[in-house]
């Protein structure tokens, strides 16, 4: 494709092959091109469009032409093609002085209204029942409420027999429990030090230890590390007698744990290797959650 001479504007990008003629070459009248995404249809360009703005999304500042075409695959009259209409609409801004590209304030504006309309309740309940569907235990939405770590929400399972200990309203332990530990290990200090402290009053108390719970600050902050090592939490024999629970956390945009999704099951029927597909499993569909909600696991430490 030739540059554009003097004040010409750019080409346009070509129709696509269907559109034009199998014996002239001339181009008939363009329709929009539609793609099948999963039985449904799309139209290509939107889609293509997108690249462009996905690829600004992940610059920190504004960015020549070339460099967009560069990185997108796409020649730079193809690209310009696209940033006229984006400018138009004000999802991307050129810059006066030097001729860069950047998001615009409607994207702004989208980015804003999204976070404003998730809600993770709504968003985890189709992701807990295939979790509980396709491994068959029963998952736990927790979130932190005035009172600790809180169950909100709950999808039984048919490998075992329902958890009728634990309900809807369930507060539960931060030491004793895999949702407990997740929100021990992720969120501030300050707002966990005061139950922390309690529960670490009352470890000291017991006689004996049977199951995995710490006992003391050095057990705590080394158990805090490992599951912000490996994204997920567990609890073994804990919470329920001869029950175990992995725990995995959902962040919001700024990397703030907003919730967890938990499996719990028997001991021995549920399979909790922290690197076995039930943990694997469990771990993609929180961090899916999280993706929704803006988070970018560069935002969070490992």
């Amino acid at each position: 494709m030739r540059k554009p001479r003097g004040n010409q504007p750019p080409e346009r990008p070509l129709a696509p092959t269907s559109a034009r003629s199998a014996t002239t070459g001339k181009s008939k009248s363009v329709k929009l091109e539609k793609t099948e995404r999963g039985g449904r249809r799309g139209i290509q360009s939107i889609e293509i469009g997108f690249r462009i703005l996905d690829y600004l999304r992940t610059e920190l500042r504004p960015v020549p032409l070339k460099m967009i075409a560069a990185n997108t695959g796409m020649s730079a009259a193809n690209v310009h093609y696209y940033l006229v209409s984006f400018q138009a609409v004000g999802i991307v801004r050129q810059e006066a002085d030097t001729g860069c590209y950047a998001l615009g304030p409607y994207a702004l504006k989208l980015g804003m209204a999204a976070i404003e309309q998730f809600d993770v309740f709504t968003a985890a309940r189709p992701a807990m029942t295939e979790l509980a569907t396709t491994i068959g235990h029963t998952v736990f939405l927790g979130v932190w409420g005035n009172r600790g770590p809180t169950i909100i929400y709950r999808v039984e399972g048919g490998a075992s027999r329902p958890i009728i200990e634990l309900r809807v309203g369930s507060v539960l332990s931060l030491l004793r429990s895999a949702l407990g530990r997740n929100f021990l290990a992720h969120l501030p200090r300050s707002i966990t030090a005061h139950m922390l402290d309690q529960e670490l009053k009352e470890e000291g108390s017991r006689h004996a230890r049977i199951d995995d719970a710490p006992a003391t600050k050095a057990e705590v902050e080394e158990m805090v590390a490992a599951i912000q090592r490996d994204g997920i939490s567990r609890c073994r024999d804990a919470l329920l007698p001869n029950f175990t629970s992995f725990s995995a956390p959902i962040f919001d945009q700024t990397g703030f744990m907003i919730a967890a999704i938990t499996m719990m099951g028997p001991i021995g029927i549920l399979d909790d290797n922290l690197k076995g597909s039930t943990a694997t499993t469990l771990l993609a569909h929180a961090r899916a959650l999280s993706a929704t909600a803006g988070w970018q696991p560069e935002a969070v430490s490992d």
